[in-house]
């Protein structure tokens, strides 16, 4: 008969430790409980959770997507045609050109906030947000992958918009400056983004998101410069004007395709207005950071 092997002695505690099966763990090194077993990035999870975003909007595409791009170009029509204003030149150009970068800037922010502003607070109310939470991601992770869904969906709405503009008579959307148009469209939609994932930590019902929309993101978007110059403004709302951020989103994109911008009329002051955009976003990207890793009112 084979020699049995010798049970385990009891640890201090009295109980008898969980058996380990020597040929299953050979060679194997197990992490204490409680410490993670994934490090670095989590390439998968963080690519699942974009898609999963991205699939989220595209399966309503005509309503996130092509939707805006109708809207924004109403915008256009109703400032070129029904105000009568096809042959007013402002910055060296014909209106219709000044105002068509403005919108399409709009209606890219607009949309990202709509698409962050959603997850988390669609998972609070359904009580689906364990999906998010449970599955082995950081909370970078999380931030990173719900916000680059929303800056794809401000894109998709962008070139949509500017397909869209671009059948209209009038509006010439040519390139001045390429890096101007990437980098304050990337920063607008990035802003947006992380104030929406901001106000779905915050809201507690879809009244609140709703408010900040109607409250906050439209009024600084339509007074930011879209549709006009601010040196036709008194100073003191001149003054306004540059404390909202908005302001230089769209007009450092303006800048992009005509060449032109009220932020002022050197390229110093667009490229230091570039530098101020990618702050902003890195302290903002830092405090939804913060509260997000923190739970408040998500985990409590």
């Amino acid at each position: 008969m084979a020699d049995q092997a010798p049970a385990a002695a009891p640890n201090s505690s009295g109980k008898q430790p969980e058996s380990v099966d020597p040929i299953a763990s050979a060679g194997r090194t197990f992490p204490p409980k409680g410490q993670p077993l994934m490090t670095g990035l989590n390439r998968i999870g963080l690519w699942s959770l974009y898609m999963k975003e991205v699939r989220r909007f595209l399966k309503v595409q005509t309503q996130t997507v092509w939707a805006p791009a109708i809207t924004t170009l109403l915008f256009l029509v109703i400032f070129t045609v029904a105000m009568g204003r096809g042959d007013r030149i402002i910055l060296g150009v014909s209106f219709a050109t000044f105002v068509a970068p403005g919108l399409v800037m709009m209606g890219m922010m607009q949309n990202a906030f709509a698409n962050s502003s959603f997850s988390l607070l669609a998972g609070k109310l359904q009580g689906t947000i364990v999906d998010l939470l449970m599955p082995p991601l950081t909370n970078a992770e999380l931030m990173i992958g719900i916000v680059a869904a929303a800056i794809t969906r401000a894109i998709m709405v962008g070139g949509a918009v500017v397909l869209a503009m671009a059948l209209w008579p009038g509006v010439d959307l040519m390139a001045a400056h390429p890096w101007a148009i990437v980098w304050f469209g990337l920063m607008g939609s990035t802003m947006l983004a992380l104030m929406g994932l901001l106000t779905s930590l915050w809201a507690e019902k879809f009244d609140h998101a709703a408010a900040v929309t109607n409250f906050v993101v439209a009024p600084l978007s339509l007074l930011s410069g879209t549709f006009y110059v601010i040196e036709n403004l008194s100073p003191a709302f001149q003054a306004l004007s540059r404390a909202n951020p908005f302001f230089y989103m769209i007009s450092g994109f303006r800048f992009g395709f005509i060449g032109e911008s009220d932020i002022g009329n050197t390229n110093h002051a667009v490229v230091g207005a570039a530098i101020g955009v990618g702050i902003l976003n890195l302290v903002l990207g830092f405090l939804t950071y913060r509260l997000l890793k923190s739970g408040w009112k998500i985990k409590s």
